[in-house]
């Protein structure tokens, strides 16, 4: 078995193992292997200097893992963790949130480029302008109807930061705070263990939630997120991770001439929040279930800004690592794969990004980065049908594992 330290990592491979038998109809199809640029010599160091962001220069034999100032907030030191896998990808991630703030991967070419949104320093991630990337969103992922929802006969108030509604967690969700971090090397590749504990009423949530994130780049060239979280009274909870990306790279332009599938024949259309209705995508501009240009259908998507930012209902066992679905940059080639174990899948085009933020090198103007988060549907807690998923009591463990591969075609 596979350990990077964690049970939960373990786990996440065991599915994964058993999952391949029984999908075999909805498995993407083979893709040629991600090139690889240089072996590291797996270590850990820590440094004093914050590594460039820059995703073109290639350190020979670089540490599996580092670890870097990487500022402060709150009077705390905030890290910066870079790993690197036995081909040359490169991850880095902060403890700030839970935050991956850079993943380089190579083209068809063998040329890298950091393919998720972010900044290049670390003050822009702490602001209420920042959009989520890269971060651990919670408690809840996605909206909650009208920031309010019942349990055990009583109703909670949250913060209303959506048009009404309440989004991500709250003002301060779990992608505002430090959290405790922990570097794993393993033969299996590098990762990062982190832990933070939401206090009973943080946010308008009940309930003492410790929350554990293991982020794992293998020598498979996958980025593994395991997620858990347990608590010690009956509370709800919904991790997302929640990268923006664009697989020609930051500074490459639109996003809508990625090509994408979406294993799922249905959606939860909204306004945007679900109330429980479950339609077919067949007919729609919301089918993806064969390869499409994302922009083709866009502008029939509708939406205020036009764009999609909807929850799709995953085909398969909704508690089985499966197929979620596939993205394909066609001028660089890169591929990403992506599996998971949650019942949905927010596929987000950036409609909200307007210009007004800088990073990397480039302005995030609308539709420049994408986002895929699995997840539990949004406002399961007010859908009677819906309800049971959201729902955590203690002696329980919400489990999450998502599986991100890279290749090229």
């Amino acid at each position: 078995m596979i350990r990077f330290g964690s049970p939960l990592v373990a786990l996440a491979l065991v599915a994964c193992a058993g999952s391949q038998s029984q999908t075999s109809e909805s498995v993407p199809p083979p893709t040629t292997a991600v090139p690889t640029v240089a072996a590291p010599q797996p270590s850990v160091t820590t440094e004093t200097a914050t590594p460039s962001a820059s995703a073109g220069a290639i350190m020979p034999k670089p540490a599996a893992i580092t670890k870097t100032n990487f500022g402060s907030v709150d009077g705390k030191q905030v890290d910066l963790y870079t790993l690197t896998n036995a081909n040359g990808l490169v991850l880095k991630l902060t403890n700030f949130g839970a935050i991956i703030t850079e993943l380089d991967v190579p083209d068809r070419n063998g040329k890298r480029a950091d393919i998720v949104g972010g900044f290049d320093s670390f003050d822009p991630y702490t602001k209420d302008t920042n959009p989520h990337f890269g971060g651990i969103v919670g408690r809840v992922a996605n909206r909650i109807k009208n920031a309010s929802f019942k349990l055990e006969g009583k109703t909670y108030k949250l913060a209303a930061n959506d048009h009404g509604n309440s989004l991500h967690g709250g003002k301060k969700g779990f992608d505002k705070v430090i959290w405790d971090a922990e570097p794993i090397d393993s033969p299996e590749g590098p990762a990062v263990k982190l832990v933070y504990t939401s206090r009973d009423g943080e946010e308008g949530y009940p309930g003492n939630l410790k929350a554990t994130v293991t982020y794992a780049l293998t020598n498979a060239n996958e980025l593994r997120v395991d997620m858990e979280a347990t608590t010690d009274k009956t509370t709800i909870v919904n991790l997302a991770q929640h990268n923006y990306w664009n697989l020609g790279g930051v500074a490459s332009g639109s996003i809508l001439d990625h090509e994408l599938t979406i294993y799922a024949d249905r959606y939860t259309p909204g306004d945007p929040v679900p109330n429980g209705a479950v339609k077919d995508v067949k007919g729609t501009p919301f089918d993806f279930t064969a390869a499409k240009v994302i922009g083709k259908d866009l502008k029939a998507a509708g939406g205020k800004p036009v764009g999609y930012d909807h929850n799709y209902v995953v085909n398969g066992d909704p508690h089985q690592l499966r197929p979620v679905a596939k993205l394909k940059d066609p001028v660089s080639g890169r591929v990403m794969t992506l599996e998971a174990d949650q019942p949905g899948l927010q596929f987000y085009t950036g409609n909200f990004l307007d210009g007004s933020l800088k990073g990397k090198g480039t302005t995030y103007n609308q539709y420049a980065m994408l986002c895929l988060e699995t997840q539990k549907f949004p406002n399961s807690i007010n859908v009677p049908a819906w309800k049971d998923e959201d729902v955590l009591k203690p002696g329980q463990t919400y489990k999450h594992t998502m599986v991100e591969r890279f290749t090229t075609e």
